[in-house]
């Protein structure tokens, strides 16, 4: 591929020109699966070709420190760092994509839940207005009157990973009641999305059942859905 303003070659599909200083895709999406992942650039709405990035898996398929899975994520995000894209979506690999995260150093957003095609899933929401990024600190973004959540120390680091997330305004923690017989362990999980595109936050710990609201800047149940997702994902790489 050559550079679209001065023509220098390229090695791969969309890479900024070092020559003229020229981007050539302003959209990177990532179809990951745990053995390979696809990359594909976009320019304008537009596909300007793709790279195959594969590996063997070594070690568990939950195994975020794997050494092969850190490297494999590794070579993801270089290519997707050498286009300087202003936006990078991802879908597929839940293991894939957590790892990802700590390499990339441009925000992750997923592509929505059950997108059979990513690419023509982002191409569809280009140009929809940005959802609204919280910068406020995770303390800032709790309230309401209970102030107790239950879980222990697992019940706070989910409260944490919510609260951490750019597109929630805040999580207003609910009344702690009984839920039927005890075990199981602590088990936490966002749950489906409203009309509003707001969720809730489920710790069981026992027989104690907490249900915490989740205010996000989603307008509606597809883009919550995307949140959920994100949010489920994020919960299950805390354990």
């Amino acid at each position: 591929m050559e550079c679209r303003r001065c023509s220098a070659s390229l090695s791969r599909p969309g890479d900024y020109c070092l020559v003229c200083r020229t981007a050539n895709a302003d959209t990177v999406v990532i179809d990951a699966e745990r053995d390979r992942a696809r990359v594909t650039a976009l320019l304008d709405g537009e596909s300007i070709g793709m790279t195959e990035i594969t590996t063997t898996p070594e070690g568990r398929a939950d195994d975020e420190g794997a050494v092969e899975l850190r490297n494999f994520a590794g070579l993801i995000a270089d290519d997707a760092h050498r286009k300087r894209p202003e936006t990078v979506y991802a879908a597929g690999d839940r293991v894939v994509i957590a790892r990802l995260r700590r390499e990339l150093s441009y925000e992750l957003r997923r592509v929505g839940v059950g997108s059979e095609d990513p690419v023509a899933a982002v191409r569809e929401r280009q140009g929809e207005q940005p959802l609204e990024v919280i910068e406020a600190p995770p303390a800032e973004k709790i309230s309401g009157t209970h102030t107790t959540l239950i879980g222990g120390r697992r019940g706070r680091d989910a409260l944490t990973v919510v609260t951490s997330h750019p597109h929630v305004k805040k999580i207003i923690p609910g009344p702690i009641e009984s839920g039927g017989a005890a075990g199981g362990g602590i088990r936490t999980r966002a749950t489906r999305a409203d009309s509003n595109g707001n969720l809730r936050l489920q710790v069981k710990d026992g027989s104690s059942v907490q249900e915490n609201r989740i205010v996000t800047t989603a307008g509606d149940r597809e883009t919550g859905e995307v949140i959920r997702e994100d949010l489920n994902e994020e919960l299950a790489g805390e354990g």
